[in-house]
């Protein structure tokens, strides 16, 4: 399976789950709890697909080896029933030479056999260096999908704690709106005012009832006058000096 289309189709799902959950979004934490949870399983299906990348390079690389023994083993051979063949010629005589060219004959076959594990080893080395390379970037963005999945756990801490701080600042200002004493519409505004005409009630009664005090004892000093003329005019019938005024004593 090639690096693209594993992380390509993991991408692709990745991306659909996310945006589908930010549209979908009422609470910031839910949505980022699925976020890490669909992108945590987005990292298992690629350890499965990497997995079995990795399982099919093993297999190619068992069989080049085998291949590779094979065509060693097979040279063994064939080098043995050459010098097998060699030795009955050496030999002489006639059955000698048919079991000469019957060991010359094996030792074509074993060759042949060489050269078939040699070529099929030397036909899958570009195969399974391409496979190595696949498997080494597939290993590298795995381990980035890895650092990527801590990395929007951490986000998704700071992004709720934001989110918390962010609500709680709202019914903060929203209980301070609803308590505001400087609004002429707030209950408590309301109260004030009320208290103030009270005040300026008790106020005007205090005044009025200061203005007839006053009133009162303009009358006593009237009064005062009066008696004083009295006084005089009883003097002044009595013919005593007392009739006099004061003036000028």
């Amino acid at each position: 399976m090639a690096k693209q289309s594993i992380f390509g189709r993991i991408a692709q799902l990745t991306k659909a789950n996310i945006n589908s959950l930010i549209d979908s979004a009422e609470d910031p934490e839910k949505m980022l709890d699925q976020m890490v949870r669909d992108y945590t399983n987005s990292i298992a299906d690629a350890e499965s697909a990497i997995a079995e990348t990795i399982g099919n390079l093993r297999l190619a690389e068992d069989d080049h080896k085998e291949d590779v023994e094979a065509a060693a083993s097979w040279g063994s051979k064939a080098l043995a029933a050459s010098r097998k063949a060699d030795e009955f010629r050496a030999a002489g005589g006639e059955g000698t030479v048919a079991d000469a060219d019957r060991f010359d004959a094996l030792a074509k076959i074993a060759l042949q056999r060489q050269i078939q594990s040699e070529n099929e080893a030397k036909d899958a080395e570009p195969q399974i260096a391409s496979q190595t390379e696949i498997v080494d970037k597939l290993k590298t963005g795995l381990n980035t999908m890895k650092e990527k999945l801590q990395q929007l756990k951490s986000k998704r801490s700071e992004l709720v704690a934001r989110s918390k701080s962010a609500a709680a600042q709202t019914q903060v200002m929203d209980a301070v709106k609803s308590i505001d004493i400087l609004d002429p519409t707030s209950e408590v505004s309301r109260f004030e005012d009320k208290i103030r005409r009270e005040e300026a009630k008790v106020r005007g009664a205090s005044e009025l009832a200061a203005s007839s005090l006053d009133s009162q004892f303009d009358q006593l000093d009237d009064l005062g006058e009066l008696t004083e003329v009295d006084a005089r005019l009883a003097a002044l019938k009595a013919g005593g000096s007392s009739a006099q005024t004061s003036i000028g004593q």
